[in-house]
């Protein structure tokens, strides 16, 4: 028996080092300071990735580490958008849609999160492919 145990293990062995590489995964993170800036980083570990976004937010607004919340961590990042919304009464705050297979499935989710009778604006300023490349779009 024992001889069975060692020849599945290097067959097992032999066929894990016989598949592809695949892409490495990247999470993203996000720190917003309400009012006044917000940051979007992306990277491999969640604590690195949100200390990068929580930079990024001071940078933006001026303010200090307590004022930069950590508001999102999502793993695989997939595709992601930062979404400016504001309700009729004027107050606004911008959410974050991450995780994403594609484009597409990305704007329906945000398509949904619009759908309000109570908010007067409602779009994606900034869109990410899954790779963490910032998009351009009209």
């Amino acid at each position: 028996m024992p001889s069975f145990i060692r020849f599945a293990a290097i067959a097992l062995l032999a066929l894990v080092s016989a598949l592809p590489a695949q892409a490495q995964q990247i999470g993203v993170g996000v720190a917003q300071a309400p009012e006044a800036g917000m940051g979007v980083c992306f990277g491999e570990g969640a604590d690195a990735t949100l200390a990068c976004a929580r930079q990024a937010c001071m940078e933006e607004s001026g303010l200090g580490p307590s004022d930069c919340l950590r508001t999102n961590w999502c793993y695989p990042a997939g595709w992601t958008a930062d979404i400016f919304m504001q309700h009729q009464e004027g107050l606004h705050w911008h959410e974050v849609a991450c995780g994403w297979n594609d484009r597409a499935q990305l704007e329906k989710a945000v398509a949904v999160k619009c759908e309000s009778e109570w908010l007067i604006e409602c779009s994606i300023v900034r869109m990410w492919d899954n790779q963490g490349e910032e998009i351009t779009f009209d």
